[in-house]
């Protein structure tokens, strides 16, 4: 039985339409296999694939371009005592990139240093966005790197917005993500990478149909 959207898979496409439905819908593994008949193993496997192709659907995406906001964010166990903000021991670091009125990119990153994000940046936002940060002091390079228009806010001085310097955007994602995470008890480590793009590919869906586009995308590379 060929399967446009699941190779080598033995249920039928009308089922993988089915399964691709709830997931755009929220529906939780154990809810999918409730309203599938499916078994929730099968279930979880399908969504691990799903996930897997919108994360390389997220990579392959365009650069960024006209106003970019960037920011940092630390996901994960709570704080220790004593250690705050960029120094906050074990927390996964989130690289983040939002286009005003547009996407989002989020990368898992091991440090933010100077020369950690300068790739990232060179890499997903053209030349000739204007850019909006706070002061952190790896983002003291951008003018160095190529962008000519950088504006930033000093949040150590409780400054979080000047006009239109300001990084609002990219901070409400945060909270969408973080609500989002929270609420997957357990989530295993390997997985956690799956999850953040899964929040990211939804953000930037939020005003497309978001079916149709995740069938398209799945059938321009069957998973499995």
């Amino acid at each position: 039985m060929v399967n446009k959207y699941f190779k080598r898979s033995h249920i039928s496409e009308a089922k993988s339409r089915q399964v691709i439905r709830l997931f755009c819908e929220d529906m939780t593994a154990t809810q999918i296999a409730t309203l599938t008949g499916l078994n929730r193993n099968t279930v979880n496997r399908l969504l691990t694939e799903i996930r897997l192709a919108i994360v390389a659907y997220c990579e392959a995406d365009s650069p960024l371009s006209g106003e970019v906001e960037l920011d940092e964010s630390y996901f994960g166990a709570r704080r220790v005592r004593g250690k705050r903000g960029r120094g906050a021991r074990g927390k996964t670091i989130v690289f983040g990139l939002l286009k005003r009125q547009g996407k989002v990119y989020t990368q898992i990153v091991p440090n933010v240093s100077r020369a950690t994000l300068k790739q990232i940046v060179q890499a997903k936002v053209e030349p000739d966005s204007t850019i909006y940060s706070d002061g952190w002091r790896s983002y003291d390079g951008l003018v160095d790197w190529g962008y000519k228009r950088h504006y930033r806010v000093n949040h150590g001085a409780n400054e979080f917005a000047r006009g239109r310097s300001h990084i609002n955007g990219i901070e409400n994602f945060w909270g969408i993500a973080k609500v989002r995470l929270t609420k997957l008890r357990g989530l295993r480590p390997d997985h956690f990478n799956l999850h953040l793009k899964e929040c990211e590919f939804r953000y930037n869906m939020r005003h497309e149909d978001m079916y149709h586009a995740l069938l398209k995308i799945l059938r321009k590379d069957a998973l499995g």
